[in-house]
């Protein structure tokens, strides 16, 4: 008989007490479960990515992936930065670059700085020489050169993406953006 407890037993089923929680078995409820989950799989469904979900996940992999590698101004701000896998000229070498730029820069600085940070030829301030542009990684519709960054990042219609594509290319004068983004990026 212990010397602090009145009982002499270690359980409380041992003796009648009145306040006895009777425990379900511990693994009944998990194995329930487990059923239910086996029984809610298809089997003929291929595991793979598949839905909103997994795609905004991918979304931010990607981003992430490009923070790792871009090239840019070190002295920006984090809060100011914004991410983008910049397709290059088809006679660049590169295919395609990571690099970030400020948020609040108009698109006519950020071809500048892509382009000496590509090492690309720039003569958008020859009247008569083709243009370096940026342009949309779907419509393939080049941006004006006095829209900023957040204006692209909020477009309604076409939005750019954190994280996202953009194509840099030579157009001329007259042109309004790329007849075939394929050329650039290509989807896997």
């Amino acid at each position: 008989m212990s010397l602090f407890f009145p009982y002499s037993h270690r359980h409380q089923d041992d003796h009648k007490c009145e306040k006895l929680e009777v425990q379900k078995p511990r693994m009944a409820a998990t194995k329930e479960l487990v059923q239910k989950i086996i029984e809610s799989k298809d089997g003929s469904k291929s595991k793979g990515r598949r839905g909103a979900k997994n795609s905004a996940t991918a979304a931010k992999v990607a981003l992430m992936k490009l923070k790792l590698h871009a090239a840019g101004d070190k002295g920006l701000p984090q809060t100011e930065r914004t991410y983008f896998q910049v397709y290059l000229p088809k006679e660049a070498k590169d295919a395609s670059q990571p690099m970030f730029f400020c948020s609040k820069w108009s698109v006519g600085k950020v071809v500048d700085y892509a382009a000496s940070l590509a090492s690309l030829k720039n003569n958008n301030n020859v009247l008569t020489a083709k243009k370096l542009r940026l342009c949309h990684p779907q419509t393939g519709e080049a941006f004006r050169m006095d829209d900023t960054v957040l204006s692209l990042l909020a477009h309604p219609d076409s939005p750019l993406y954190n994280g996202g594509n953009v194509i840099l290319e030579y157009l001329d004068n007259e042109c309004t953006g790329l007849e075939d983004v394929s050329d650039y990026i290509t989807q896997s």
